[in-house]
C-alpha cells in the first residue's frame, strides 16, 4: 500500500533533475543550461549525476569540449521533452484563458513566402482555433535547439532530430515573366539557354541546385553561362524575374501560384524532377496531436483560399 501511495515518486528522485537534465540534452551545453535555469553549472552537474546514480547508467559522453546523450540518455531525453512539451501547453492555454493553440512552424523563406502565405486564409477557415506561428530558417537547424512543432525541410526524408511526413515531389525549370519573353526571344535550345540573361541564388538547404547542376542534371556542360544577376536569397531571384530581368529557376511547388496567376512563364527547354522532396518533420519528443496533423494535411494542399 505505501508503494502504491507514492506513485511516480518511488521511482523518479527529482523532478528539478528532470527539467535541470532536459535543458542540458536540449542545449548541449551544462554551462548554457545553467545560465538559462538560473543556477549554477555545478549545480546542474550535480543533478545529472544524481539521475545517472539512480538508475546507475550514463547519460551524457563528456568529451573534452563537448557532450553527446548516450543512448540511454536520447530515450529519456525523448520522454522528458515530450512531457514537459504537454505540461508547458497546459499552462500556456490556462494562463491565456483562451482555447486558441499556438503551433510553430519553421520554413525557409522561400517556401513561406511563395507557399505559406498564399495558403493561410484555407488554414484559418480548416482551423479557426489554431494560432500559428512562423519561424523563418535559412538552412536545416537541429530541432532541438529550438521551439519548433513542424518543420518544413528539402531532402532525402532521413534526419536524426525528428520524424518525417512526405508532403510532396518537387520539379525545376526555367521561368521567367510575360514582358520578358515578349521583349526577347524564345530560347530552342539549351545552347540558346545557356546565352541569355540568368538569375542565379545561392543555395540555402541540402538539395538544392542553381544553374550549372540544373544543366549538367538535364544532361548539357555549357561551357559558360551568362548570369544578369545573382542573388543571395531565392525570393530575390524570382522577384527579379517577375520584373523582366532575366529567367530564373522555377522550383515548380514554390511558384505554382505565380504561374497560376500569369506572372510568371514556364519555359518549355527543359525540366528536371529532383530525387529529394518537401517533409514535415515533426522533432522527436513532440506527440503529432490533430492539430499538428491538421496543420500538415494542410501544407500538403494545392488550393489557395482567398
Amino acid at each position: 500500500m505505501s508503494t502504491r501511495t507514492k506513485g511516480y515518486r518511488r521511482l523518479i528522485p527529482s523532478m528539478t533533475a528532470l527539467v535541470e537534465f532536459e535543458a542540458v540534452a536540449r542545449l548541449s551545453s551544462f554551462t548554457v543550461a545553467a545560465d538559462e535555469l538560473g543556477v549554477t553549472q555545478a549545480a546542474v552537474s550535480r543533478q545529472v549525476r544524481l539521475l545517472e546514480e539512480t538508475l546507475g547508467v550514463r547519460l551524457f559522453h563528456r568529451l573534452h569540449r563537448s557532450i553527446v546523450l548516450t543512448p540511454e540518455g536520447e530515450a529519456l531525453y525523448l520522454v522528458v521533452a515530450e512531457s514537459m512539451q504537454k505540461i508547458a501547453g497546459v499552462f500556456d492555454r490556462l494562463s491565456s484563458g483562451t482555447e486558441q493553440q499556438e503551433l510553430v512552424l519553421a520554413a525557409t523563406a522561400a517556401f513561406s513566402h511563395f507557399r505559406l502565405l498564399p495558403r493561410l486564409a484555407a488554414l484559418k477557415k480548416s482551423q479557426p482555433h489554431m494560432q500559428l506561428r512562423l519561424i523563418t530558417q535559412m538552412f536545416t537547424a537541429d530541432l532541438r535547439h529550438k521551439e519548433v512543432d513542424v518543420a518544413v525541410r528539402f531532402g532525402n526524408g532521413r534526419w536524426s532530430d525528428g520524424t518525417a511526413t512526405l508532403l510532396f515531389d518537387e520539379e525545376v525549370f526555367p521561368v521567367c515573366s510575360p514582358g520578358w519573353l515578349a521583349a526577347n526571344t524564345m530560347p530552342d535550345s539549351l545552347a540558346d539557354l545557356a546565352g541569355t540573361a540568368l538569375i542565379e541564388s545561392d543555395s540555402t538547404s541540402e538539395g538544392w541546385m542553381g544553374w550549372e547542376e540544373w544543366f549538367h542534371a538535364v544532361g548539357v556542360r555549357p561551357p559558360r553561362l551568362h548570369f544578369a544577376f545573382s542573388f543571395s536569397l531565392y525570393t530575390d531571384a524570382i522577384q527579379a524575374a517577375r520584373y523582366g530581368q532575366g529567367i530564373a529557376l522555377g522550383w515548380g511547388r514554390l511558384v505554382h501560384d505565380l504561374l497560376a496567376a500569369g506572372e510568371l512563364v514556364r519555359l518549355p527547354t527543359a525540366s528536371f524532377k529532383v530525387s529529394d522532396a518537401y517533409f514535415a518533420v515533426v522533432p522527436h519528443g513532440r506527440t503529432i496531436t490533430p492539430a499538428i496533423g491538421g496543420l500538415i494535411d494542410w501544407l500538403r494542399e494545392d488550393v489557395v483560399a482567398h
